[in-house]
């Protein structure tokens, strides 16, 4: 069917491709809401991708849900090739790429309007804090930011900022993953040494799910565990369920108010793709994101001060909310909020999409034993190797679409190990099986260590980090 859609793109009107564009995104939200086969749903996104690089070739613009084409037509030169924004597929709810390496991020970076981490910021963020730079950063995990010379400037001149992650909890088990930004996270708190509020937006996955607010309201509970296993200090961080705090939190509140007063319907559409069957929901649940990117939503922590600047660690599929936010801040006199945005964690099957919670074999959870593990990364973690073992030896294997290389690339800490397993992998000194074990002796006593450490939350400790109060630090 895509092929047909191609061949007919110089006779159609880029109307007609608006209607074919919103009724297959429909579809789209439709088989996922359906929880149908991956293979069902990749086909169906496959072809959503395809009809918005016709729908660009035919218009000359961005397909927009709800905004439909101009009368005027571009011209020759004005519309990029459809190979300009390849084929990637990047929002909040979808992540798709044709590419066996991945999202093109250096794409990315120009199409959001964010910019590159550059090695000149990373020596900075190492000057100021006297740590050397996380892993993440040194390979370009974090690879992309907003206003991270001006956090750092704040913090040479001794002026405080606060973090802000957060975690839509649709299931009990989180994956490998999830785990990223708790990670960097934990990290940059440690080195700034700085207060940290983390979200669980228990409502949105109500919104999108086909889930019970009382099983969302579950999961949030569930995930917190997880989340601080990853060793965060209950002195210096507040974890909050939206269900909970709305209405503990009028500072939280009124910032949602005021968030949503500064946005209007067509803004939404335009940077979320909501339609008109969209529930209102959905169309105010952008404003409750935001909110926390403002230190008087948590009056309890920052004693009413509107000064304090966020740093928000995410991937970068959340940055359509925060640009809405950026957007907002000035007009409703708060500061706006910086970015550090992530690569996504590829599924074992490749790195054309990011893990699912809802397909177990795409991901290593963090509930999965020793025995699971290796039988996931040895069954279904998609191999860069050659086909046969002389071939192999004699051409060397793809490290740059083998996931057992790109996952280690996330979780082995030494440098030197790392480069000298991509040298031997390349040479074809070190086998398919080999890679894949070097992952499996990396990741079982790290899980085993997580599981270890969550076993020690209890329902007390979960309470202590999410009821609001004062944290370990003067405003």
């Amino acid at each position: 069917m895509t092929d047909s859609q191609t061949d007919g793109a110089a006779t159609e009107s880029p109307m007609e491709f608006y209607e074919k564009l919103t009724a297959q995104g429909e579809a789209v939200k439709a088989l996922k809401t359906g929880k149908a086969p991956k293979e069902e749903i990749d086909v169906a996104v496959k072809l959503l991708l395809q009809l918005k690089l016709d729908y660009k070739r035919v218009s000359g613009q961005d397909y927009k849900a709800g905004c439909p084409p101009t009368d005027s037509p571009a011209s020759g030169e004005s519309v990029p090739a459809a190979a300009e924004d390849g084929d990637d597929l990047v929002d909040p709810w979808t992540v798709a790429t044709s590419n066996a390496k991945g999202i093109d991020y250096e794409k990315l970076i120009v199409r959001f309007g964010s910019s590159k981490i550059e090695a000149e910021l990373i020596e900075r963020m190492e000057r100021v804090t006297g740590q050397k730079a996380h892993r993440f950063l040194r390979r370009g995990i974090f690879f992309s930011h907003r206003d991270m010379h001006q956090i750092l400037d704040a913090y040479e001149n001794k002026k405080s900022f606060y973090l802000y992650t957060g975690r839509g909890p649709s299931s009990e088990a989180m994956h490998m993953g999830h785990l990223i930004p708790f990670i960097f996270t934990k990290w940059l708190q440690d080195v700034f040494d700085i207060p940290l509020v983390i979200q669980l937006t228990d409502d949105e996955k109500y919104l999108w799910k086909d889930l019970t607010l009382e099983d969302c309201h579950r999961y949030a509970v569930e995930n917190a565990k997880d989340i601080i296993a990853c060793g965060f200090d209950v002195n210096k961080t507040f974890i909050f369920s939206d269900l909970d705090y709305m209405g503990m939190s009028s500072g939280f509140y009124r910032n949602v108010v005021k968030i949503q007063k500064h946005v209007t319907f067509n803004q939404v559409k335009g940077i979320f793709g909501f339609t008109d069957s969209d529930c209102i929901g959905k169309i105010s649940f952008p404003a409750i994101q935001a909110a926390p990117s403002f230190s008087t939503s948590f009056p309890q922590i920052f004693n009413g001060r509107k000064d304090i600047q966020c740093l928000i660690p995410c991937a970068i599929d959340q940055d359509p909310y925060f640009r809405m936010t950026r957007d907002v801040a000035p007009r409703i006199g708060y500061p706006k909020p910086a970015l550090l945005h992530s690569t996504f964690f590829p599924a074992l099957q490749g790195a054309q999409t990011k893990m699912s919670a809802s397909d177990p074999n795409s991901s290593i959870f963090l509930t999965d034993t020793a025995k699971q593990i290796k039988n996931k990364i040895n069954k279904h973690a998609f191999s860069g190797g050659r086909d046969t073992v002389e071939e192999h030896r004699k051409h060397g294997g793809d490290a740059d679409v083998d996931v057992s290389f790109m996952y280690l690339t996330f979780f082995l800490e030494d440098d030197e190990k790392l480069e000298q397993i991509r040298q031997d992998y390349t040479s074809g000194a070190l086998l398919t099986g080999e890679l894949k074990k070097c992952l499996i002796e990396t990741l079982q006593p790290m899980i085993t260590q997580h599981q270890e450490r969550r076993k020690q939350v209890t329902d007390e400790t979960v309470k202590q980090f999410m009821t609001p109060r004062k944290l370990d630090f003067h405003f």
